[in-house]
């Protein structure tokens, strides 16, 4: 779960969200199935100072960092490799909220801190 503020309000916000890749005891990889106009990602994106829930660890202080569009790309195709499974039912998901094919998503680093 990503703790998050409101970039208008500065009232703390929560989301569950696809841990995509997770490849570092303090990194995850997140990635907004509804694009970059969701709202967590705006949120993030104006104040990247965040707190993780995870397991047994939580409200863990942590940086979000924006990945760029080539990074996202690499980091989709890896998880398409690892859990085909599961992006072929999540694939056809996304692609229905959102309106239009998925080719590449908005993915955000998470740096936990503590």
């Amino acid at each position: 779960m990503l703790q998050h503020r409101g970039r208008k309000t500065g009232q703390a916000r929560y989301v569950v969200l696809e841990v995509v890749e997770h490849s570092k005891r303090d990194e995850y990889v997140v990635v907004s199935g509804f694009g970059e106009k969701s709202q967590w990602y705006r949120n993030v994106e104006t104040d990247p100072r965040v707190r993780v829930s995870s397991g047994f660890r939580r409200s863990v202080p942590a940086e979000a960092t924006l990945l760029d569009p080539a990074e996202s790309a690499e980091v989709l195709h890896r998880y398409e490799q690892e859990h085909p499974r599961a992006w072929a039912r999540l694939r056809p998901t996304i692609e229905e909220a959102a309106g239009h094919p998925v080719d590449t998503l908005p993915m955000v680093r998470l740096h936990l801190k503590g």
